[in-house]
């Protein structure tokens, strides 16, 4: 069967940008009493606007944290240090409402049940050697690039907020070019937008995207496509943890299961089942099994074993989708207590996930990228 020809495009934002900013200081607070309490119950979410930082949530804990100076701790990192920026570190207002986690819903994780009902999905294909879309890895390519050229001072008029955006071109299922780059990043006033689109194609692009992609004669760039972008930060938009749920996972394709991941402990099977959804897809895919996977988990909380798990290779399986789901039940245990323990959840890992994406990043404490079951996999798939 042929594979059809299409345009997919997806999106990924800086650390800068006001969703990132709150999900960045959801995890800093998580990190920060995980470190000390590794069974703390925690679930934080940030609203950031004008001259605010606004935390809310339930914690249940037997340390203490300085929340207020967690918050400035990041918003200082991230590169809010100057009240021009729109936002800083120092003169923003910081209110928290915390209280503890409801005696109703740890009665059941308390016994090893999931912390929420919900549905959880995980994706990998052959596409990168990060076994995901090629047009999120791209964004997010392209997100940490504009974000070290600006930390480095390289170029001096780059300010925190930014978003990028990719949309490859496929032929016959397979990625065949890159067809057009969206760049809008915060910036001095002072610069013109020739020079910033001029900058942005020679030091952002063309180090990250492969040459082979790009076609200089057919790709279209979008630079700061209003022709200003200088109010920017929570100056410029409101700022909420989860808002970036889709440039967290794999940039719109496959499903998600609408819950997010920062502020959450791993108790959370919003977080901690994706990221075991994605191990397993991962090592599906490296396991040579398919060239494209997707897995979907459902748990009802308080209750330890899913109540369902689905695989769908979009027809791509060496073997039946239904032998590959038996397999996965016989090699992988999706109770929450299993997947905290396998994945090493409780340690203080989480800031780092929450910008550029919480899947294909290639560092050891992202222990869901690891493919260390592909051959156990390709051994009994007898593939």
């Amino acid at each position: 069967m042929k594979k059809r020809n299409y345009f997919f495009t997806s999106e990924s934002v800086t650390e800068g940008h006001p969703d990132k900013i709150a999900d960045q200081i959801s995890d800093a607070i998580l990190d920060r009493i995980i470190s000390e309490d590794k069974n703390a119950r925690v679930a934080c979410e940030t609203l950031l606007t004008t001259g605010l930082a606004f935390v809310a949530g339930e914690i249940t804990t037997t340390c203490y944290a300085d929340i207020p100076a967690i918050i400035r701790e990041t918003i200082r990192d991230i590169g809010y240090t100057r009240a021009k920026y729109g936002f800083d570190y120092e003169t923003c207002a910081v209110i928290t409402s915390i209280h503890e986690q409801s005696s109703d819903i740890a009665l059941g994780v308390d016994t090893g049940g999931a912390g929420d009902q919900g549905l959880m999905f995980g994706y990998a294909c052959d596409e990168t050697p990060e076994l995901m879309p090629m047009p999120i890895m791209l964004a997010h390519k392209l997100a940490m690039r504009l974000s070290e050229v600006r930390k480095k001072d390289i170029l001096g008029y780059l300010r925190p907020d930014g978003k990028t955006q990719v949309t490859i071109e496929y032929k016959d299922g397979r990625p065949h070019r890159v067809d057009t780059i969206v760049i809008s990043s915060q910036h001095s006033p002072d610069i013109t937008l020739k020079e910033m689109k001029e900058d942005l194609i020679e030091k952002i692009i063309k180090p990250v995207v492969p040459k082979k992609l790009l076609d200089e004669e057919n790709i279209t760039y979008h630079i700061n496509p209003t022709g200003r972008f200088v109010i920017g930060g929570p100056q410029g938009d409101t700022g909420l943890t989860g808002r970036k749920i889709i440039v967290d996972s794999y940039g719109g394709v496959g499903s998600h299961g609408g819950g997010c991941f920062s502020g959450k402990d791993p108790s959370k099977v919003d977080r901690s089942a994706s990221y075991m959804a994605r191990y397993v897809a991962k090592n599906i895919v490296a396991a040579g099994i398919a060239d494209q996977v997707e897995i979907q988990i459902a748990y009802a909380i308080g209750v330890s074993e899913p109540v369902s798990i689905l695989i769908n290779t979009y027809k791509t399986g060496k073997i039946p989708d239904s032998e590959i789901q038996t397999l996965i039940k016989k090699n992988f245990n999706f109770t929450p207590a299993a997947i905290i323990k396998h994945l090493k959840l409780k340690r203080p890992i989480f800031k780092k996930t929450a910008a550029y994406g919480h899947f294909g990043r290639n560092d050891p404490d992202f222990t869901w990228e690891k493919t260390d079951m592909a051959e156990i996999l390709k051994k009994a798939a007898k593939v």
